[in-house]
């Protein structure tokens, strides 16, 4: 197996065309802490990408911020911190769900993966604060898209495409984030001992009111989760803001919630920790044995799909984020078991398997199978930036 670890755009280039011209297929890799995620790739040579690394430019003025794709997305947040600012989605550390150290991915990874936190209940997901990229198409080509507003012109919204594409339609090599700042103050109310239709129904009435919140979850009994109490479903709510606000939004929610659970509210290092819990799925990335899933479904619609699978597969844990939307499911083995998970979803779900043995992410439509017109036009879209089929093939779909 032969490494290419070009330094420049233009040796990316140049290692692109090789690659082209022999028909050679590549592996993309940044720090490899993704790699578990998707597909095995079918490739011999691997296109390292981690040298191109660094801030490009960084305004906190306006608000942007144009980063080079191996940029440790650790280093990354902490340079923001220090001008109180932040990547907004809430980007997870999903490095240990599969193996690897806390803090070991890279922004173009981030990108790529389309990865966003509970916050995306209220920022939006990753693709949203993609303002541009630079790329090197599966041609050799070097093209840019987007820039430091929010633009869209006819053709594809190349910044939206590539967002997601785990590298299977160009090599990212600047990338231009919008970030914003960070809360001043954070808090979350806790509703303990409520479960089922009743913790669905709270959820949606606190993200109706005027409370503004930032994220919205419900976990379940039985699993430790820090700052609450043990063996006890919570439904949480996250608050932030300035703290004149925020006080006064927590006791709107107090008076509009009166009398369905116990009450209490975790201050910031407490909700902080809580949320990072949930945000890179910390029990089942504790629990390597389980094949995990992450489904897609109607808000309402996210209890009733965990209990499905629960009874079915008695062992089974889960929780909801999203306000429901986002339902997290460790099966009691490896075995990923799509028919039976899929077949619990209504029919507007989907589900991706986040994490099973190699073996089994080969042989299992990791991502929601599409509907044969989307198949046909994204075997169309990945043909015209990837003719040869060199950029990180069957990382998606078998034979792609």
């Amino acid at each position: 197996m032969t490494t290419l670890a070009p330094e420049t755009e233009s040796q990316l280039i140049e290692a692109m065309r090789w690659a082209v011209a022999a028909e050679q297929p590549l592996e993309l890799l940044g720090r490899g802490s993704k790699r578990g995620f998707g597909r095995p790739v079918q490739a011999a040579h691997t296109l390292d990408l981690s040298r191109l690394s660094g801030i490009v430019s960084y305004e906190p003025e306006e608000l942007l911020l144009v980063v080079k794709p191996g940029t440790m997305l650790a280093d990354l947040s902490a340079a923001l911190a220090e001008r109180r600012q932040m990547l907004a989605f809430d980007p997870p550390d999903l490095s240990p769900l599969w193996g690897g150290a806390a803090g070991a991915g890279t922004v173009g990874g981030l990108v790529s993966a389309g990865l966003s936190g509970p916050r995306r209940l209220k920022a939006g997901a990753v693709r949203d604060h993609v303002l541009g990229i630079s790329a090197v198409s599966g041609r050799g080509d070097l093209f840019r898209a987007g820039g430091k507003v929010v633009k869209n012109v006819t053709g594809y919204d190349l910044p939206k495409l590539l967002t997601g594409a785990l590298g299977t339609l160009g090599a990212l090599t600047e990338i231009v984030l919008k970030v914003l700042p960070a809360p001043e103050v954070t808090r979350t109310l806790v509703l303990a001992g409520i479960d089922g239709a009743a913790a669905h129904q709270a959820m949606a009435d606190a993200l109706g009111s005027p409370a503004e919140l930032a994220a919205a979850a419900w976990v379940p009994a039985g699993l430790p989760w820090p700052g609450l109490p043990p063996r006890t479903p919570c439904v949480l709510l996250r608050l932030e803001g300035v703290a004149v606000s925020v006080e006064a939004r927590l006791g709107h929610l107090g008076r509009l919630l009166e009398g369905r659970a116990a009450t209490a509210v975790l201050e910031a290092e407490d909700s902080a920790r809580l949320w990072a819990e949930l945000r890179d799925a910390a029990p089942l990335a504790r629990q390597p044995e389980r094949a995990v899933w992450k489904l897609s479904v109607p808000p309402m619609q996210g209890m009733a799909v965990l209990d499905r699978i629960r009874t079915a597969l008695p062992g089974s844990i889960g929780w909801l984020d999203w306000a429901g939307g986002l339902v997290w499911v460790g099966l009691p083995d490896g075995d990923a078991r799509a028919g039976l998970v899929r077949g619990a979803l209504p029919g507007e779900g989907h589900a991706t398997l986040m994490r099973a043995p190699d073996g089994v992410r080969a042989t299992t439509p990791v991502f929601q199978p599409q509907p044969e017109p989307l198949a046909r036009l994204t075997a169309r879209v990945k043909a015209q930036f990837d003719p040869k089929g060199v950029l990180n093939p069957g990382r998606m779909a078998a034979g792609g």
